[in-house]
């Protein structure tokens, strides 16, 4: 090997040992200028998390309106006149809840509509039969059905409130064993409370918005409230469905003692599904007895017309 060649090959050797040292150097110096890896992730989930909280919270703000703050004029009414305690109505919040209506702004709706609705019944009343004296009554009949109008114009709201809690409960009974059965799914799968209540709400909004409505929010009382336990009883107070009782119960009682909750959701799953099969067999077996008056009076005449108009026909064409 020459002279020039001999420098070359040392060069590169050299060049080679110099990379080789400046890699073993950063590779050990590196860990003193990251900090902690751990603590950055850590932070970067809360993150996350965080922004999930609230981006869930604005959609069900947005979307299903669950938090209003009731100013302006009605809001002013009721303080000013202090109606929450004139009219004060048992359970009102619990009521608004099972009717789908949360938030300050059907409270004070509910309190301003249960001050107005007996006073314009009753102006209504004065004004029609007793200012203009329509109807052949005597004054004491008048004057019970002005009384009348204006209890009727009282508890008007709280007939609202409960004609509408019965329809969405009636929403929510067909499919509820359906949600229990993902549910289970979603629990033995692996899933944690959150995830399996937050598919199921996913899962469920083309059967019942109501429910789903109700699974979503439960989720997100599970994220931000202190304690898991007030999630669930919140559960079950915004609704009356004995089977969701049950499973507010039995998440407690799993969340409190350890229990296992496989088990548990899947015998009530089978419950559910019994009473909504025995639900289906008792109105089929009432439908006997609602269709007798309808065959009474429309099957029944015209069997009668294509029996009898023959020999009738035949009777006065003889004659």
């Amino acid at each position: 090997m020459n002279p020039a060649s001999a420098a070359m090959f040392q060069n590169a050797l050299y060049g080679v040992m110099a990379l080789l040292v400046v890699m073993a150097i950063y590779t050990l110096l590196s860990p003193f200028f990251e900090g902690d890896k751990l603590k950055k992730r850590m932070s970067s989930v809360a993150d996350a998390r965080e922004g999930m909280r609230k981006a869930r919270m604005d959609s069900i703000n947005k979307e299903r309106g669950l938090r209003s703050d009731g100013k302006g004029f009605i809001k002013n009414a009721v303080d000013g006149l202090s109606l929450e305690k004139l009219l004060e109505a048992s359970d009102l919040r619990d009521k608004l809840a099972q009717a789908g209506l949360r938030g300050q702004k059907p409270m004070y709706l509910f309190y301003f509509a249960r001050l107005l609705m007996p006073v314009g019944l009753g102006l209504f009343t004065l004004i029609f039969i007793l200012g203009l004296n329509i109807g052949d009554h005597t004054f004491e009949q008048r004057l019970a059905i002005t009384i009348g109008s204006i209890a009727f114009g009282y508890y008007a709201p709280a007939i609202y409130l409960k004609n509408r809690a019965g329809k969405r409960l009636k929403s929510i009974m067909p499919v509820f064993p359906d949600a229990l059965d993902l549910l289970l799914i979603c629990v033995e799968s692996g899933m944690s409370v959150e995830l399996a209540f937050a598919r199921v709400a996913s899962e469920m909004a083309d059967s019942s918005v109501e429910l789903a409505e109700e699974f979503s929010l439960t989720t997100a009382e599970l994220s931000y409230l202190p304690g898991r336990r007030q999630a669930y009883e919140n559960f079950a107070r915004r609704n009356k469905h004995p089977g969701i009782k049950s499973v507010s119960t039995a998440l407690v009682q799993a969340e409190r003692y350890g229990t296992p909750l496989g088990d548990t959701l899947r015998t009530l799953a089978n419950e559910n599904r019994a009473m909504r099969m025995m639900a289906a067999e008792k109105k089929a077996a009432a439908l006997p007895a609602q269709l007798t008056v309808p065959m009474i009076l429309f099957f029944l005449p015209v069997l009668f017309i294509v029996i009898l108009t023959p020999a009738a026909m035949r009777i006065g064409s003889s004659f």
